[in-house]
């Protein structure tokens, strides 16, 4: 967990304290008094002029097949990236006719995230505040409607497709764009990622959408590494919080958010009793440890922790990290010399040239078992940034589905996780044989574990679950969207809220800008 600070009008702006975040502490001394806590470490953006380094990933996308190659040819893949013409050529050798559909596909995808863009970057719709008060109040709450009203006006005649992308099975859509199943296949990969849904289910398209959502450096859709591992976006963050005057502590867990007598929040205990004040908490957390584990349970009513426990967290993720001595050599894109190919730095998608084989991995996860022919993302960042391993040694992340929290009602053992990544090595070495051979050592994380060990509830990586009934309006809860909570002072500010996690960074600021609305006011 994490407590962070800031004070009037900027001149100190926070202070982060916990044991999820890898940064470095302060030198300063831990106070008792601040103006505001942020409770669980996290990044909500990018900021490359405080160290972020980014290796920008082109093409991005490579799905080999498991079939037998034509008169001695390799087998077929399909590598998608930002170059059209590039696209049409791979795609074309499964569909001329998928081929000349693509670029309007892509720019009709475009076209919508693009006018959802404002809904992403401003909190909800302010229900209560419109609707009820003085006319005054409702005036000001009247601004809340813009940026629906921008996207509304951006859509214009698409509302109805965009209605459709955000409540229809994503295969719906792709089958009437598409006739190619490698394609099609491919596609629906990006609607069910860290989600336990099918291509088949309804709402599967908005997370396909979700993710053609964000950028990175400016570039919309694109995707890339950050140099040395993830940890260098909380290093850049951190970096620049103190630029602005922050105090960060590390391995401080905070044990208790602190409500006072008159139920408003006065601040956070941590675990070895220390008290810190603060007119204001803000919490990164989930929304279930938010309010299950840090808060008084007698500062809640009933109702509101009974719908607490009602928010999904259901995830199907089990994460593999991967040291090999020597980098996979794909039967579909051979390389030789051991030396990487432009496939290589894409998110290399196997078992997903059919939808079929992603249908039933998800009912078998469904019925409490992993699956046997597991949907396996695939990425070799030290492909791109050399810091990761050394020369000839690369590090290999296997993002893989479906797996169920608990399996045939019981709890994950060791020897449950060591099977599971054996069926899906078996699976890699299909396509790269020689790859189970240059493992030199495997980290195995199963929904329990990223749950015990990040704080991510059900091992859920959004925070909670992307389905339509925990978005915008409804994110975390229909009553709990705009980032107060119950408890005066009390903020949640993490994925759990609008507008959800995994490729979004909006969440915290516009938690800020409601907190500063708020003081503001008081």
């Amino acid at each position: 967990m994490a407590a962070a600070v800031w004070t009037d009008r900027g001149r100190k702006a926070a202070a982060v304290v916990g044991t999820a975040t890898r940064s470095r502490s302060s030198h300063a001394a831990l106070k008792s008094q601040y103006d505001a806590l942020v409770v669980g470490g996290g990044h909500n953006g990018l900021v490359a002029k405080h160290g972020l380094k980014v290796y920008m990933r082109d093409p991005h996308a490579f799905t080999p097949m498991l079939e037998e190659g034509v008169k001695g040819a390799p087998p077929r893949s399909l590598t998608l990236g930002s170059d059209p013409a590039m696209n049409q050529m791979e795609i074309g050798k499964f569909s001329q006719k998928d081929a000349k559909a693509f670029p309007a596909f892509f720019a009709h995808l475009e076209k919508l995230a693009g006018a959802i863009h404002p809904l992403l970057d401003a909190p909800p719709v302010d229900i209560p505040g419109v609707t009820a008060g003085s006319l005054r109040k409702r005036l000001g709450a009247a601004k809340t409607l813009m940026p629906l009203v921008k996207c509304g006006l951006k859509l214009g005649r698409n509302i109805p497709d965009f209605y459709e992308i955000i409540t229809a099975p994503i295969m719906k859509i792709l089958n009437r764009w598409f006739e190619s199943e490698p394609l099609r296949a491919t596609l629906a990969t990006d609607a069910v990622i860290g989600a336990m849904t099918s291509p088949s289910n309804p709402g599967s398209g908005y997370v396909l959408l979700h993710h053609v959502m964000g950028e990175l450096e400016k570039e919309k859709g694109a995707w890339g590494y950050v140099e040395g591992g993830m940890g260098g976006v909380s290093q850049a963050i951190a970096s620049a919080a103190r630029s602005f005057g922050v105090d960060i502590f590390t391995e401080k867990d905070v044990g208790q958010i602190l409500v006072g007598s008159d139920g408003a929040a006065k601040g956070v205990v941590l675990k070895d009793g220390t008290e810190i004040s603060s007119k204001v908490v803000l919490s990164n957390a989930t929304t279930y440890v938010t309010f299950k584990n840090l808060t008084p349970q007698a500062a809640l009513s009933p109702e509101f922790i009974k719908a607490v426990d009602q928010i999904d967290y259901t995830s199907p993720v089990t994460k593999i990290n991967v040291a090999v001595d020597k980098l996979p050599n794909f039967l579909a894109s051979p390389t030789p010399d051991d030396k990487p190919g432009p496939h290589h730095q894409c998110s290399i998608h196997l078992n997903c040239e059919s939808v079929e084989v992603l249908e039933t991995a998800y009912k078998e996860a469904m019925n409490g078992r992993p699956s046997v022919r597991p949907m396996l993302e695939m990425t070799i960042p030290s492909v791109l940034d050399p810091t990761l391993a050394p020369p000839g040694c690369h590090v290999v992340s296997l993002f893989t589905q479906f797996t169920p929290y608990h399996i045939d009602g019981r709890e994950w053992t060791d020897q449950d996780r060591e099977a599971f990544a054996d069926t899906a090595f078996d699976w890699v070495e299909q396509y790269a044989p020689g790859f189970k051979k240059s493992v030199v050592g495997r980290d195995i994380l199963a929904p329990p574990d990223l749950e015990r060990i990040f704080g991510l509830t059900g091992g859920n990586i959004f925070h909670g679950s992307m389905s339509l009934d925990q978005l915008y309006l409804a994110r975390p809860l229909p009553f709990l969207s705009d980032y107060r909570s119950p408890i005066k002072g009390l903020y949640l500010c993490g994925s759990g809220c609008h507008p959800g996690g995994g490729v979004m960074g909006s969440p915290g600021w516009n938690a800020a800008l409601t907190v500063m609305a708020d003081l503001k006011r008081h």
